[in-house]
């Protein structure tokens, strides 16, 4: 087929990772557990001097996992975009927020495509990673690569893998979970396949880099719907004085037809609030418009206002208002036990109630400090800093909001000693007793005192 092939047959192949975030620098350790050649390119120096000193940053990459191949010198990292001159194989994995508007912001895909412009040379292999609308890989990257004067799907090869790294989860990580690949001809869907199975996990071509974007755009889509529903129901039961936590325990029962989602304060991280955007984003080119998806994307956003609502409705329960009152959140990152931050629903949920006059702080073991407003709902940005999750400091509070149930918090303790306790993911559950200063989402309002 190509030398390519025969490099990636022997493992020789130099494989270089552009953006070595949550999704780079595992793929990299990946890659260089394989035994190919691996560099990785970032534009923090702080990752760089890092990965050098064979430090992970990331929480779901080991300093025992990447230390021995950066030992062994098969993963080193640069900041010279020319070390593209030698690589065979070129992932992007770069961000893909969106902007005020939620429209998408490609621009780190455009960076990242215009440094590899001046080093593609024939034969090599680009495969874009960052999670985009249907579309990109042949509309930006392509053209971009093409002002080379080299032709893609001929002189070079070019496809799209979706990333599916999931922070914190130790079942599920680079190493095992399935790839889908798309290429933009047979040969660069065969290509990019060879390579990625080479990390030992099972790979899934499918027709052209469109049905790849698409591929992730469903599957986190089919998330944020499914959790949608489910918080629109917890709003529901509230009203009706049922526990919709009991309910879904009871419906798991059903070996067939079910999938259980669970009620939150929001979703956060980079792929449930971002994705669907992307898509319906790129619906409207083709006069359609995604309702469903609209829809599923209100249900969510809603949710920080409706905990706010919740900490009102429970100071009020002890006769407390919300100006003035001092308010404890209990984890800022996005999902449990990792220290990921970004997209939160905590972030929303601080500025509501720094808007509404609270003293608010916050604890969260894995971030330190978190980043508040510099958006419409809270024009001063302000950065937080985490406070020791103490007695003192939860009886200080007039209303402690679990956002994100970090297993290694003392969720007893905290039950014990505070005046009112707004559980958003039902991590009090197995607290005994004091149910009654407990406001607990999806559920009935404790009775007055």
């Amino acid at each position: 087929m190509s030398t390519l092939q025969d490099k990636i047959n022997s493992r020789t192949a130099h494989v270089a990772i552009i953006g070595l975030g949550y999704v780079g620098l595992p793929l990299a350790t990946a890659f260089a557990k394989a035994g190919f050649p691996t560099i990785g390119l970032d534009v923090d120096e702080r990752k760089v001097q890092a990965i050098a000193a064979g430090h992970s940053y990331i929480p779901d990459v080991s300093d025992d996992d990447l230390a021995p191949h950066v030992r062994a010198g098969r993963l080193t990292a640069t900041l010279d975009y020319d070390v593209l001159h030698d690589a065979d194989a070129v992932f992007i994995c770069v961000p893909t927020p969106y902007d005020a508007q939620r429209a998408p912001d490609l621009s780190y895909i455009r960076a990242a495509s215009e440094g590899i412009l001046p080093r593609l040379h024939p034969g090599q292999l680009v495969v874009l990673q960052s999670t985009t609308y249907p579309g990109t890989t042949e509309e930006v990257v392509q053209p971009i690569l093409e002002r080379s004067g080299l032709k893609a799907g001929v002189d070079f090869y070019l496809a799209f893998s979706p990333e599916r790294i999931d922070p914190g989860n130790k079942q599920w990580s680079a190493y095992n979970t399935p790839k889908v690949v798309g290429g933009l001809t047979e040969e660069c869907t065969q290509l990019a396949t060879a390579l990625l199975s080479q990390m030992g996990a099972p790979v899934h071509p499918v027709s052209s880099p469109r049905a790849a974007e698409l591929t992730k755009l469903l599957e986190n889509t089919f998330r944020a719907v499914n959790i949608a529903l489910v918080n629109e129901l917890a709003l529901l039961t509230e009203r009706m004085n049922i526990n919709f936590w009991e309910v879904i325990e009871a419906a798991k029962t059903k070996p067939f037809g079910f999938m259980p989602f669970y009620p939150s304060a929001g979703v956060g991280g980079h792929c449930i609030p971002v994705d669907p955007y992307y898509l319906s984003w790129k619906a409207r080119e083709y006069d359609y418009y995604t309702e469903f998806i609209e829809l599923a994307g209100e249900v969510n956003q809603a949710m920080t206002h409706h905990v706010v609502d919740l900490v009102c409705r429970g100071l009020a329960l002890h006769h407390e208002p919300l100006p003035g009152a001092r308010v404890l959140v209990l984890g800022v990152a996005f999902k449990p036990n990792i220290d990921d931050a970004r997209n939160s629903p905590a972030k929303r949920i601080i500025e509501l109630l720094l808007n509404r006059g609270a003293d608010v702080c916050y604890h969260d073991p894995y971030v330190p400090h978190f980043r508040v407003g510099g958006d419409v709902f809270r024009r001063v940005a302000t950065v937080l800093d985490s406070v020791s999750l103490t007695p003192e400091e939860v009886q200080a509070a007039d209303c402690v909001v679990v956002v994100t149930g970090h297993r290694s918090l003392n969720y007893q303790m905290v039950v014990q000693h505070a005046s009112l306790v707004v559980d958003t993911c039902n991590v009090t559950a197995s607290v005994a007793g004091q149910r009654d200063k407990i406001v607990l989402l999806g559920a009935p309002l404790p009775a007055p005192r």
